[in-house]
């Protein structure tokens, strides 16, 4: 029992190490052996979980974007009116973003690099398939605009990620009232 919690333990030292360094420093700035050397593991040790750098930032990515989805959907019920559900998913989506810094920066580095494989992106979108389910009723119901889930996505989710650059670097800081308004901008981006 004890040498299984020691692996689980390396393991999430070596995924910790890698979000560390790659939010710092980019991806090219995170060499196998800085990794192993932030974890405290010998460099060999990192191939006994992961198969090379591409699977272990690929791992990376699956793991923060379960823990990503795990938030977006806290108190998220499909029974929901469209808006109040969407109000919901939007504001766990900002609480995650404005908290979990290292995690979204990652996740927002990941939307922007070729790093991540295709396949891997493909299942990180599975995570989110609640907030689709909810669009796609959206359009059903003429409440939102038939358009991509992708400029949706690009229109009410993804200006968070701008929002927590601009506070990571002290030029702005979001009240609640700012953050009201940036959902009602959200939500008219997307309604018909």
């Amino acid at each position: 029992m004890m040498k299984k919690k020691k692996v689980l333990d390396k393991r999430a030292a070596l995924l910790e190490a890698t979000l560390n360094l790659v939010t710092n420093n980019g991806f090219h700035a995170a060499p196998m052996s800085k990794i192993a050397k932030l974890a405290g593991v010998a460099p060999a040790t990192i191939y006994l979980y992961f198969e090379n750098k591409q699977d272990l930032i690929n791992s990376l990515y699956l793991e923060v974007k379960a823990s990503f989805s795990d938030n977006a959907f806290k108190n998220y019920n499909d029974k929901l009116p469209v808006k109040q559900g969407f109000e919901i998913i939007w504001n766990n989506i900002a609480d995650y973003k404005l908290t979990q810094i290292d995690e979204s920066s990652f996740l927002s580095q990941c939307d922007n690099t070729p790093m991540i494989a295709p396949e891997i992106i493909g299942k990180g979108l599975k995570h989110l398939q609640p907030l689709i389910d909810l669009w796609e009723r959206g359009k059903e119901e003429g409440i939102l605009k038939p358009v991509s889930n992708y400029v949706l996505y690009a229109y009410a989710i993804y200006p968070l990620s701008f929002l927590l650059a601009v506070q990571e670097k002290d030029i702005y800081v979001m009240t609640v009232e700012d953050r009201q308004k940036a959902f009602e901008s959200a939500w008219d981006a997307i309604k018909i």
